[in-house]
């Protein structure tokens, strides 16, 4: 049960909001009738700081489950921090990690907030900025995660992140956590003896990315930050933490830092190194958007491409405009791309699918702020608290040539199986024609990100000789040739005794 987002006060009650215990594990039943897993996302991190409801000065001290002082709270969260040094506290959260396997049947966990606990600087230290031009939503959110002051009449805010540079001090040294990294391991090493078949995702990294589009305009770089922990997902028993999964947060930011950028200042080599920028045989859970981009005041990757254009365009018996083509051809690449290179796991985030136009916003009252200052609320609305899945099902309109391409994607990784093939070779990352080619499995990828060449007989290599379908050959056995229109992406599938070829094409008539 929770407080507010991720401020749980009731470790061992699911919400009585979204149901009855019941119908949670009705709900999970049916998900494994239909050959689903479902994860359930857990928060071992920190505590509601709630006295009458939570865990909080359970016992009349501030140090009953947590530490005490200014080291058991967590200011940009208010909220309470374990003490996984302390018996009780192991004991109470080991026993919760296997209350949820046995009594409501879950498949793992995603782990939230693993940075927060690994390192005692929580992966924050401190920057100043200087707050420019914030409309009063963002204003409303900043007020939630971040501290304020008045400097010689101008509001100054303080931002707290760590910037990680891959050194082993950053990671074993005085600002580790131990008695945290010792918890992951000691849970990790529980639900996979007592649950051989369990799946465990680690939540290592921080993406402050609504302060980086917020500021802009005062800073050189964006505030994106991913922690890397070495030996993550190798298992317990060789010496590491024990998750299977990391999510790789610093994709999704990457996108949203291109889009504000022109086309032409889009490098390839910069794309590829994201997407792959993992440590040795660690398995990565990858995503082109997730909540840090769509629900604290930021805009969805559609609407960052076709903004407003998505009200009155995007119906197909009215004509299309050269933004919404635009959006509609790169969106899908996006997300293919992450598919191809970003990791071994591919996350949908709701409504990324079929490019849902807008953020969530969750119903809120007025906000004042320290400087005195009222910000309105929506007056506790729900207009934008939802998601329209209904526009990826509606044939009339655009979306449901989106959603029909996520159906393609995820049906030619159900054929190949290419995202768990040992086999990833990059072979051309081409500034100049804005081509990225690369192989995985017996697929080889070829995207064209130029905004109008298109290129006819373009070589591309490919490592594993053979014939690959759609393809011209000449008497190289390690190339062939290609038609790569512009803002398209084909994937071609090596022939393996007459194999039906796997090709996915975008372009811009199949979301007309």
């Amino acid at each position: 049960m929770q407080a507010l987002g991720y401020h749980v006060t009731n470790f061992f009650a699911p919400s009585s909001r979204c149901g009855t215990p019941d119908e949670l594990k009705s709900l999970i039943d049916k998900a494994h009738e239909l050959g689903l897993l479902v994860l359930m996302d857990i928060v071992h991190s920190h505590a509601s700081n709630n006295v009458l409801d939570g865990l909080n000065m359970f016992d009349g001290t501030d140090s009953h489950y947590f530490h005490s002082g200014s080291r058991g709270y967590h200011w940009m969260w208010d909220s309470r921090l374990f003490n996984y040094g302390s018996w009780e506290v192991l004991r109470f959260l080991l026993s919760n990690a296997r209350w949820w396997l046995e009594e409501y049947k879950f498949d793992g966990f995603r782990f939230d907030g693993v940075t927060s606990m690994m390192y005692t600087h929580h992966g924050l230290q401190n920057l100043i900025v200087k707050v420019v031009n914030l409309c009063p939503m963002r204003q409303m959110i900043l007020t939630c995660h971040i501290a304020f002051c008045l400097y010689n009449g101008s509001l100054i805010c303080l931002v707290l992140q760590m910037a990680f540079t891959g050194n082993y001090n950053e990671y074993f040294g005085f600002a580790t956590d131990v008695d945290a990294v010792v918890f992951l391991m000691l849970v990790n090493d529980l639900i996979h003896g007592l649950f051989p078949h369990a799946v465990t995702i680690g939540e290592d990294g921080w993406s402050f990315f609504f302060v980086n589009s917020l500021f802009t305009p005062c800073l050189s770089h964006p505030i994106l930050k991913v922690s890397g922990m070495p030996t993550f997902c190798i298992p317990v028993e060789d010496g590491g933490v024990g998750f299977d999964y990391r999510l790789h947060m610093a994709i999704a930011d990457k996108w949203i830092e291109l889009l504000k950028k022109r086309d032409e200042d889009w490098q390839m080599g910069d794309i590829v190194h994201t997407l792959t920028n993992r440590r040795w045989l660690e398995k990565c859970v990858a995503y082109a958007e997730s909540h840090d981009q769509a629900l604290v005041g930021d805009k969805t990757i559609a609407f960052w491409l076709m903004d407003k254009d998505m009200y009155d365009f995007m119906a197909l018996d009215r004509p299309s405009t050269p933004l919404i083509d635009r959006g509609i051809a790169l969106h899908k690449m996006i997300r293919l791309i992450t598919m191809g290179l970003g990791g071994e796991g591919y996350l949908n985030f709701m409504g990324n699918e079929f490019g849902h136009p807008e953020w969530i916003d969750f119903p809120r009252g007025q906000q004042r702020l320290p400087t005195g200052e009222v910000i309105p609320g929506n007056n506790f609305s729900y207009d934008k608290c939802r998601r329209r899945f209904d526009l990826g099902d509606a044939e009339y309109l655009r979306y449901h040539g989106m959603q029909e391409f996520d159906r393609a994607m995820h049906h030619l990784e159900e054929k190949y199986t290419f995202m768990t093939s040992e086999h990833q070779y990059i072979s051309r990352k081409d500034e100049g024609d804005r081509i990225i080619v690369f192989e995985r499995g017996n697929l080889v990828f070829v995207f064209n990100f130029h905004w109008s060449n298109s290129y006819f007989d373009y070589r591309i290599g490919c490592l594993k000789p053979g014939k690959y379908k759609e393809g011209w050959y000449d008497d190289r056995p390690r190339s062939f040739l290609v038609y790569a229109p512009s803002r398209t992406v084909v994937v071609y599938a090596l022939v393996d005794n007459e194999l039906e070829p796997a090709q996915v094409e975008n372009e811009l008539e199949s979301a007309s």
